[in-house]
């Protein structure tokens, strides 16, 4: 049984469906869906090979052009749901900021993204869009990295931000990573647009970890030539460390990988 990976949204998180109906889908094709929410318009992004099914929801059918333009009416009109919302807010006095409105492709339900410095009373503002819009209303909190996967922009690297080019899952990122890395704990060096650590120190945090094994820490004392020496400097891309004797002011480098010194 082939399982199909849909994203609602460029470069969106993926979520799995089954085809039950046999439909002939390829990647790239848009299609409606059947979530917990109501029926979705989304696209194909991968096709995979996997026994078990039961749990998924299953793909409705193959998206037509007249599904296509409806899709597109639902952009729109989310468009001027957001000023609404915006105004609606303001008069309340909620201190929010709306990021972004969505329709379920059936309409049956309206999805508002916002962030707030803190928790938010919104359930007359919910009421009032209800009112409105005359259909179920999910008024959701998001974070901050979530914010900047939303909005984008560029990083400190100059590329477009990882999480609005390719990144559909925002994973864990720990001040470790960067110790990890010998980087210095220089809040403009290791955070991202979002004011959050930089998703990239993850990337090659494992090597890292894997290389530093290899090496003795930074202030420990190990021997050379029978003599006790202190370790005050690693590069562990490098393989190698600077160390001092104890009892004179003289350093000495050491190359764990003169094996390999053509590859570094």
């Amino acid at each position: 049984m082939q399982i199909y990976g849909v994203t609602f949204k460029d470069n969106g998180k993926v979520y799995n469906f089954k085809n039950n109906n046999d439909i002939d889908l390829k990647v790239n094709d848009y299609v409606i869906v059947e979530t917990e929410k109501g029926e979705q318009f989304g696209k194909v992004t991968v096709i995979l090979e996997n026994e078990k099914t039961e749990e998924l929801k299953n793909i409705l059918r193959k998206a037509s052009d007249k599904d296509y333009n409806k899709y597109l009416k639902n952009l729109k009109d989310a468009k001027s749901v957001i000023q609404k919302t915006k105004e609606l807010a303001q008069n309340l006095n909620l201190s929010m900021q709306i990021i972004d409105a969505s329709y379920t492709f059936d309409r049956k339900q309206l999805i508002i993204n916002f962030i707030a410095d803190e928790r938010i009373d919104f359930r007359e503002l919910v009421k009032q869009i209800a009112a409105i819009y005359k259909t179920r209303i999910d008024l959701h909190q998001i974070g901050i990295r979530d914010k900047a996967k939303e909005t984008g922009g560029l990083g400190p690297c100059g590329r477009e931000l990882c999480c609005k080019s390719f990144l559909n899952k925002l994973d864990t990122i720990t001040i470790n990573m960067a110790k990890n890395q010998n980087i210095a704990l220089n809040p403009s060096k290791i955070n991202g647009a979002c004011g959050r650590l930089l998703c990239c120190l993850s990337y090659e945090d494992e090597n890292y970890c894997c290389l530093k094994k290899k090496l003795p820490n930074v202030g420990s004392i190990i021997k050379h030539n029978d003599a006790d020496c202190k370790v005050i400097s690693v590069d562990i891309l490098r393989q190698s460390y600077t160390i001092v004797y104890e009892n004179e002011n003289k350093e000495i480098f050491i190359d764990e990988a003169k094996w390999n010194k053509w590859f570094i």
